[in-house]
């Protein structure tokens, strides 16, 4: 018995043109498969949304992997008082003088209110912050809610029912509230309240919440899989050839889980992006003076009514970007199963 996905890479097939014989007959027409790997890059590559919305994805991505050398380019950085060593960009208020936030030739996204900090090179290292918290929670949670379900769907008994219960119980639980609550206990273990807690230190507890909350929807979409991949003739036969627990897990039942993983991997990042935002927006993330989007959001909504201008720039980003993500595993979702068609 074969494969799933390897059968599935005959489901679409090239006609390539053959030579004619000796004799001078019409040519045969050759068929050569592909691969399930070319055919969903064709399908991809087809569908505009996902096309540019991997093109917006990137221009992020290359945004936050080049912010010090943008930064040295533009010859500013994000913590700089610029307001207030220079005269005549803030005024007694502590608001830009110039108009639009203080956007100009030198300042091309304005001045933070009060503090004069400049808000391009904020938004820029903004990315980098955001991205490097939910790319690495979305890698660590893949990994083991994919390790957990797979093991808990093959194995089964008592192991499954532990794994059943811990899934159900994480899901029950009202993440944000847990953050807000657990993070300052967390905090408080290992540092003093008068001792100021560095932002490495904010970052790593920042991923280690968002891991244990993360991997549980993964582990129980994989569990369901694997118990139905389990009873297949494949799978069966790769028993009865004594092949051990481990060869079948990952030579026969692993190849088929890919297209899942993938998938929830690339809807979850966007989804931890904005978990990671709001828990800075909320004061348990990220917080002074390391930039980052949800603390620039949080400083716009005490400023808006009298400088909306500083909302705009972070606000319109995460929506670009996380609408763009979303897209682009809709899209690769749609590439990867075979039966979907637009």
């Amino acid at each position: 018995m074969t494969n799933p996905t390897k059968a599935s890479a005959e489901s679409e097939t090239v006609v390539s043109p053959a030579t004619p014989d000796a004799a001078g007959a019409a040519p045969a027409k050759a068929f050569q498969g592909l691969s399930p790997r070319t055919i969903a890059w064709r399908r991809f590559r087809r569908d505009r949304t996902g096309v540019i919305s991997a093109l917006v994805v990137l221009f992020f991505v290359l945004v936050a992997l080049t912010a010090p050398l943008i930064s040295a380019i533009y010859g500013k950085d994000p913590y700089t008082l610029y307001g207030q060593d220079q005269s005549g960009l803030l005024n007694d208020y502590g608001f830009p003088i110039a108009p639009n936030g203080g956007m100009s030739g030198e300042y091309w996204f304005g001045l933070e209110p009060s503090l004069g900090r400049d808000v391009f090179t904020q938004l820029v290292y903004g990315i980098r912050t955001s991205l490097l918290i939910a790319l690495a929670a979305t890698v660590l949670s893949t990994a083991i809610g994919a390790a957990i379900g797979v093991a808990a769907g093959y194995l089964g008994g008592k192991f499954d029912y532990l794994v059943g219960r811990t899934i159900d119980v994480l899901m029950s639980f009202p993440s944000t509230l847990f953050f807000i609550a657990f993070m300052p206990v967390v905090f408080a273990a290992f540092y003093r309240p008068d001792e100021s807690i560095p932002s490495w230190a904010r970052a790593f507890v920042l991923v280690v919440v968002l891991v244990v909350f993360g991997w549980a929807g993964l582990a129980r979409l994989l569990r369901g899989s694997v118990l139905s991949l389990r009873e297949r003739e494949f799978v069966e036969a790769a028993k009865v050839t004594g092949a051990s627990p481990m060869r079948i897990i990952f030579k026969e039942i692993m190849p088929n889980l890919g297209t899942p993983i993938l998938i929830q991997a690339t809807l979850s990042l966007p989804a931890l992006v904005t978990a990671e935002a709001a828990l800075s927006f909320l004061g348990v993330g990220i917080i002074e003076p390391t930039p980052d989007w949800g603390r620039m959001i949080q400083r716009g909504t005490e400023i808006y009514g009298d400088d909306i201008t500083y909302l705009i720039f972070p606000g319109l980003s995460m929506v670009i970007f996380v609408l763009a993500f979303n897209l682009l595993g809709d899209s690769v979702r749609d590439a990867l199963d075979p039966k979907t068609k637009r």
